[in-house]
C-alpha cells in the first residue's frame, strides 16, 4: 500500500489525553517510521473542537493520498465526519482518553508500534452510522444534516454521561471522568422511556444502543453481534426502568453476556427511530460525543469510509 500513498496527512489532538510531551515524540517516531517505508506524512494538529474534521475536508479536496487519525475517539469521530463519502483512506494511532477503534482492530496502544502496521495494512471500504435529528433542527453535538459515527451510538444513560461528563476532569484523569459521571448519573438519572421503532416494530425502552462495533467504552462488550464490515447495526435495548434493575446487569456486562438478562433485547437493523415518551429529556452519543437529544433517528450509510485495517 505505500507504493500508493505520496502524500498522508497525520492529524492529532495536542490536547488530547496526559503525557502530551511524550506523546509528540512518540508521534515523530511514528513520522519516521511510515517515511522509512514510503509513506510521508505531514503533521496537522488540531486547534480546537471541530476542526480534525476542517483539516480532514481540506485533506480532501487536497487529494491526499491517506489520513491518519491520532487521537482518541473524540479525534477519530471528527476525521472521520470529515472524510464521510470521499476515497481518501483514513488508518489510526491510537491515543487519547480511549479508542474503541484500535481495540475492535487489534491496534497496538503504542504509537509507534501501530505505525509499522499501516504500510502493510488493507484499505477497506466500509459504512458508517448517522443520527440525524427529526424536526429538522440541529441541537448541540449534531446538525440538521446529521453525523457521522463509527463505532457506536446511543441513547438514554450513556448519552446522559458523555453530556454531562466535566471536560476539565476529563483533561485531568482522562476516562476516569466517565467513571465518575456515570456514578453521579446512577443516583440522579430518571430512567425514562423511548419509543423506538426498528425493522417494522415498537419498543419501549429505557436505553438504545446502536453498535458497529463489538466493544463499547471502556472492558465492555454489548453488541457482541455487530461489525464493522457489515451493512448493519446491531441494536440492544433495556426495558427495565429500575436503578436496581441496571445494577443487577452489571455482572452481565463485565462478563459480555448482557443478553441473557432480563428485558434485554437485541437485534440487526439499519434504522431506528427514537422519541422521548415522556416530557423528560433523553440525550445521545456518539463515539463518547454528545449527538444532542431525542426524536433522532440513527441510520446505516453503506459505502461511506475507506479504513486501513492491520493486514490479516
Amino acid at each position: 500500500m505505500a507504493d500508493e500513498v505520496q502524500n498522508a496527512l497525520l492529524i492529532y489532538n495536542p490536547a488530547s489525553g496526559r503525557k502530551r510531551h511524550r506523546r509528540f515524540v512518540e508521534i515523530e517516531q511514528a513520522v519516521r517510521v511510515l517515511k522509512d517505508a514510503g509513506i510521508v506524512a505531514e503533521l496537522a494538529p488540531t486547534t480546537r473542537r471541530g476542526s480534525a474534521t476542517e483539516i480532514a475536508r481540506n485533506a480532501v479536496k487536497q487529494r491526499r493520498g491517506m489520513v491518519i487519525a491520532c487521537g482518541g475517539d473524540g479525534t477519530v469521530n471528527e476525521v472521520v465526519n470529515g472524510l464521510a463519502g470521499s476515497q481518501v483512506p483514513m488508518a489510526l494511532l491510537p491515543a487519547g482518553t480511549a479508542n474503541i477503534l484500535a481495540k475492535e482492530l487489534g491496534i497496538p496502544w503504542d504509537i509507534p508500534r501501530a505505525a509499522r502496521l499501516i504500510p502493510g495494512g488493507t484499505i477497506r471500504r466500509i459504512a458508517l452510522g448517522m443520527v440525524q435529528p427529526l424536526n429538522g433542527h440541529g441541537s448541540a453535538g449534531v446538525s440538521a444534516e446529521g453525523r457521522y459515527f463509527l463505532c457506536v451510538g446511543g441513547a438514554g444513560p450513556d448519552g446522559a454521561i458523555v453530556n454531562g461528563v466535566n471536560e476539565g476532569l476529563k483533561k485531568r484523569v482522562g476516562v476516569l471522568a466517565y467513571w465518575a459521571e456515570g456514578v453521579r448519573q446512577l443516583f440522579r438519572y430518571g430512567f425514562p422511556e423511548m419509543r423506538i421503532r426498528s425493522e417494522g416494530k415498537e419498543r419501549k425502552a429505557t436505553i438504545l444502543v446502536a453498535g458497529r462495533t463489538v466493544h463499547y467504552g471502556g472492558p465492555f462488550k454489548i453488541t457482541t453481534g455487530a461489525s464493522l464490515f457489515e451493512d448493519s447495526f446491531e441494536f440492544l435495548t433495556n426495558s427495565r426502568r429500575s436503578r436496581l434493575a441496571y445494577l443487577a446487569c452489571l455482572p452481565a456486562l463485565c462478563l459480555g453476556k448482557l443478553r441473557a438478562e432480563e428485558g434485554i433485547e437485541a437485534w440487526k437493523g439499519t434504522e431506528t427511530i427514537c422519541e422521548a415518551a415522556g416530557s423528560e429529556p433523553v440525550y445521545a452519543q456518539v463515539d463518547g460525543e454528545p449527538a444532542g437529544r431525542l426524536p433522532l433517528v440513527f441510520r446505516i450509510v453503506p459505502d461511506a469510509l475507506s479504513l486501513v485495517t492491520p493486514a490479516v
